[in-house]
């Protein structure tokens, strides 16, 4: 019998490797001429990356290369865009800057400072030591690595609810792109975290999706307190215990938080959903009858509940289960911090919530007044 054979996926390269490349590129037809067709990098590391250069142009004082990223099989937002790199000499050491489509930090808590061009630590590191390797010694250097069209991206990306603005980040810790990555996705969403607790808060708001963040703010709650989890709602509560958090609003619509209330913290559906179950045990524990049981196990959708426990005078079984998530939460993390949680209907309407959300969203300063 022949063995079936899955296709390997294709590592890519990061923006930083892009950027460093190209700066490698354009100081060396700066230095010499020489118009190079493939540059090879050193990666965080250890180890080498040998990528191509797209177009080298020389000018009168200064030189550019052009890297254009791939990402392998990641579906990375960034792929298949230039990114370019100028050099011009420089008296003293190697200065980097962005350039259009670059954007530019303009909230605390990430890892560049406020008013500085998004290129991290690691990929700046990357591009002083490849640009110094190819400058003779003692001559310096002025970099401008830019992203034509990245202004455009970056509005697919983070960057916006980061307060990073203007064009999308230089990232990249380890110089690779390894395709699918989860790990990744997740911890692209954790400077939220770190910019809502360099700007002051304490309590935050967890919500899974944009629909959520447009929700709280709606709600009157701080745009800057609201961090966005995706279906990682666990990672995210685990984050904020490691930090200095004293209260986390889980706040989404009802699908997701039912499944909080049943333990469930990696929210997408193929991997878990007990929404039915859920629902349906805690209907039956305010007393519903066995014919709402049996509908609510029928549902196709979580939201076709909000109308089966109205009819039957059992709504307040939204409140149990915001509640039941809030404990489960908080065992989740050790009780490290207070949880409240409140659910709303794809209509808007607010559903469920616990005294934990009241306590929280008050303090927050909400303007919604809860019977």
């Amino acid at each position: 019998m022949d063995k079936v054979r899955t296709k390997e996926l294709r590592s890519g390269y990061t923006t930083g490797s892009c950027a460093a490349a190209a700066a490698k590129a354009a100081a060396r037809a700066l230095v010499d001429g020489t118009l190079l067709t493939q540059v090879t990098i050193t990666l965080p590391a250890g180890g080498q990356l040998t990528l191509p250069i797209a177009r080298v142009e020389p000018g009168d004082g200064w030189c550019r290369a052009q890297v254009i990223k791939d990402a392998g099989d990641d579906p990375d937002v960034t792929h298949g865009l230039a990114i370019v790199a100028e050099v011009r000499p420089a008296a003293g050491g190697i200065s980097i800057l962005g350039g259009p489509g670059v954007g530019t930090v303009t909230k605390p808590g990430l890892a560049v400072p406020v008013g500085q061009p998004a290129i991290n630590p690691v990929p700046r590191q990357m591009i002083e030591r490849e640009v110094r390797e190819v400058l003779p010694p003692g001559q310096g250097a002025r970099v401008i690595i830019s992203a034509p069209g990245g202004e455009k991206l970056a509005h697919q990306t983070m960057n916006p609810r980061l307060g990073i603005v203007g064009g999308i980040s230089i990232l990249g810790t380890g110089g690779i792109v390894r395709p699918m990555s989860e790990e990744a996705y997740r911890q692209s969403l954790v400077p939220q975290v770190d910019q809502a607790l360099a700007l002051g808060y304490r309590h935050l708001v967890l919500t899974p999706g944009r629909l959520g963040v447009n929700k709280a703010r709606e709600l009157g709650l701080p745009p800057d307190c609201i961090v966005e989890t995706s279906n990682f709602i666990g990672t995210l509560l685990e984050e904020c215990a490691k930090r200095p958090v004293e209260a986390v609003l889980l706040f989404g619509h009802l699908g997701k938080l039912v499944k909080v209330a049943a333990g469930i913290f990696h929210t997408l559906g193929r991997l878990a959903d007990a929404r039915r179950e859920t629902l349906a045990a805690h209907a039956a524990l305010q007393g519903a009858p066995r014919e709402v049981i049996v509908q609510i196990m029928n549902m196709n959708t979580a939201e076709e509940v909000v109308g089966i426990l109205q009819r039957y005078g059992l709504s307040n079984v939204w409140h149990q289960v915001a509640a039941a998530a809030s404990r489960r939460a908080a065992q989740y993390v050790g009780d490290k911090y207070l949880v409240g949680t409140m659910m709303y209907s794809l209509s808007g309407e607010i559903v469920g919530y616990d005294a934990g959300a009241r306590q929280i969203g008050g303090e927050l300063g909400w303007h919604i007044a809860l019977p």
